[in-house]
């Protein structure tokens, strides 16, 4: 089974951007389409974007489409999500997620998960 690992987490003044990154291991990750999910305090975890297994396809929740994008390079096991425009609002612990069939914004439909990586952002 993948392994999955965030990185890239901080914290930056609102209007900045943050690279995150997901590297896997135990499995090659163009096996899966892979998810990214916040969690601000006191709240269940929210899609923010996933990408297929090729990388070809790409999808963002509203909340984020403009300013958040996924890429995948499966040469080197690595997923990243480059985030723009950063607000306080997306202040949150950031998780990467694998599904081995399908995109999907429900995060109960994916298998194996990262410990999260914090991001705050400052008003």
């Amino acid at each position: 089974q993948v392994q999955l690992v965030e990185s890239g987490g901080g914290l930056v003044q609102a209007g900045g951007s943050l690279t995150l990154s997901c590297a896997a291991s135990g499995d090659t990750l163009w096996n899966y389409v892979i998810g990214w999910f916040r969690q601000a305090a006191g709240k269940e975890h929210e899609f923010v974007g996933c990408i297929s297994k090729s990388g070809v396809s790409t999808f963002y929740a509203d909340a984020v489409k403009g300013r958040f994008t996924i890429s995948r390079d499966n040469t080197k096991n690595t997923v990243a999500l480059q985030m723009n425009s950063l607000n306080p609002e997306d202040t949150a612990i950031y998780f990467c997620a694998a599904h081995p069939e399908m995109e999907s914004y429900v995060a109960s439909r994916y298998s194996y998960w990262g410990q999260g990586t914090q991001v705050t952002v400052s008003s």
